[in-house]
């Protein structure tokens, strides 16, 4: 099971990710979620992370298999306006979807999983404390013992 925090009340709340259903996009605004996530449609494997019990979209994430490189890509990854910054009301969302793909990684490549992606410039040295990725080139990536530290982190 997937657990975000409430910041005020630091109280445990229970999420799931599902595919983006087509329906989905009247809420995936670029003002929500910044980026034209529409535009990805084809070209990536497109998952919500939501409450069990809401449909309200947290947080994006665009998967890409790399199948040749034992890789899933994470093409983008977008939390909801209201969670980010200092002012935000959920925390945990970002590391459950890396979690996700993670998990997927181990499922479909056990061992010779890897996952990766390519920060903007500011968010790199985030990715690399909090979530422990390892730098290559432009790309952060996640391995081996790592992959399963992101799971036993945000799917407990």
């Amino acid at each position: 099971m997937m657990i975000i925090t409430e910041v005020s009340s630091q109280r445990a709340m229970p999420v799931i990710v599902q595919r983006v259903e087509p329906s989905d996009f009247k809420d995936i605004t670029k003002r929500q979620f910044f980026f034209r996530w529409d535009q990805l449609k084809g070209e990536a494997d497109l998952y919500k992370l939501t409450f069990e019990d809401s449909p309200v979209i947290l947080g994006l994430i665009a998967l890409v298999d790399v199948p040749s490189e034992y890789r899933i890509e994470i093409k983008l990854i977008a939390v909801s306006n209201e969670n980010r910054g200092r002012l935000k009301k959920y925390e945990g969302i970002a590391g459950c979807l890396i979690a996700y793909a993670a998990r997927e990684a181990l499922k479909k490549y056990d061992r010779l999983a890897c996952i990766s992606l390519t920060p903007k410039t500011e968010l790199r040295r985030h990715y690399i404390t909090k979530y422990g990725m390892k730098t290559a080139g432009q790309q952060v990536y996640a391995e081996n013992e790592n992959l399963w530290e992101l799971i036993e982190t945000y799917d407990i």
